[in-house]
This record gives C-alpha cells, sequence and structure tokens, in this order.
C-alpha cells in the first residue's frame, strides 16, 4: 500500500560533466539505499560515450550494478524536474533556476583513474548519498 506522500517523492538529479562516474555512482546509490522513495536523475554537460569502467568495478564491489547504465545529457527539464540538483565539478555549465535546491559536492573525478583511486570516491560518494536520503526522507 503506498501513502499519499508517494506521488510527491522528492526528486534528485546528479551532475557532472560528462555523466560517466561521480553523477552514475550517486544515482546508484541513492537509488538503491532510498528504495523508490526518491526519484533519481543524473546526467552531464558534455556526456562520454559509456560509463567509467571502474567506476562500473567499484560498485559492482559493492553489489550495486551500474553496467547498464548510459551517460545521458543534461537538459533543461531535468533540473526543472528536480528538487535539489547536485553538482560535481560542472562549473557553469549547469543551468540554475529558481526555487532549486543546489548542492556542490567537491569530490575527486575518477575519470582516467584506476580502481585504487576510484574506491575513496565511491566511498566519499555513498557517505554523502545516506546523508542526503536522510534528510528527504526524515
Amino acid at each position: 500500500m503506498t501513502s499519499p506522500a508517494s506521488s510527491a517523492r522528492p526528486s534528485v538529479l546528479f551532475v557532472c560533466v560528462h555523466n560517466a562516474g561521480r553523477s552514475q555512482m550517486a544515482a546508484a546509490f541513492l537509488t538503491h539505499l532510498g528504495q523508490d522513495k526518491v526519484e533519481v536523475r543524473s546526467a552531464g554537460s558534455a556526456p562520454a560515450d559509456a560509463v567509467n569502467p571502474a567506476a562500473v568495478e567499484a560498485m559492482a564491489e559493492v553489489g550495486i550494478d551500474i553496467s547498464a547504465q548510459t551517460p545521458k545529457v543534461l537538459t533543461v527539464e531535468a533540473v526543472q524536474a528536480s528538487d535539489v540538483v547536485i553538482t560535481m565539478g560542472c562549473g557553469d555549465s549547469c543551468p540554475v533556476f529558481p526555487g532549486k535546491r543546489y548542492l556542490d559536492w567537491k569530490l575527486d573525478d575518477p575519470a582516467g583513474q584506476g580502481l585504487e583511486a576510484v574506491r575513496p570516491i565511491r566511498d566519499q560518494i555513498e557517505d554523502r548519498v545516506r546523508r542526503l536520503l536522510d534528510e528527504l526522507t526524515a
């Protein structure tokens, strides 16, 4: 049985430049941990051709499969449809709209990094997503 509040779930958009690492990992964690309590999107201002293989491997280590995900282009519609927009190093390329909550998560870019370098980024993202989820569902 769903409660009336379920139709008004908070929505979060994770944005990084390539939508291949940080934003994909964050979206996967929020989807996994949120269990349908939060609507999740991710996008990039200049999407890559594929998700970073080291990010895929790092997430697989914690039981989350992102191998089928594909980088998506950031659209005005995605921002407008989201309550919270979390940027990760996309600078001024992210559109800003009044009434949206923006958070900027300063995280190392996993692009071109090996698994050893991506693991601590993954863990930082998981910690931040858990805190965000607690706040959104409190």
